[in-house]
């Protein structure tokens, strides 16, 4: 983890989650907090649970606007 503080990354994306309106940057997000996730200390990992659980929703959210948008696209 060279270069990467847990404590600041998980408050960054907690600090920018209203901002993240593509499915890019929250996956992006998602992968960085799910990989903390795995090494930060046990106490740190419920609040770190629910914020991967409120951008999931977020992303479920976007997919449907998406599709809805697009009812006859099938490419995403």
């Amino acid at each position: 983890m060279s270069g990467v503080t847990p404590y600041k990354t998980i408050e960054e994306i907690a600090g920018r989650i209203d901002d993240l309106k593509t499915p890019e940057s929250i996956n992006e997000a998602l992968d960085e907090l799910e990989y903390l996730f795995e090494v930060i200390p046990p106490e740190l990992q419920d609040p770190v649970e629910d914020l991967i659980t409120r951008l999931r929703n977020k992303y479920k959210q976007l997919v449907v606007e998406y599709q809805w948008s697009r009812p006859y696209d099938n490419t995403y």
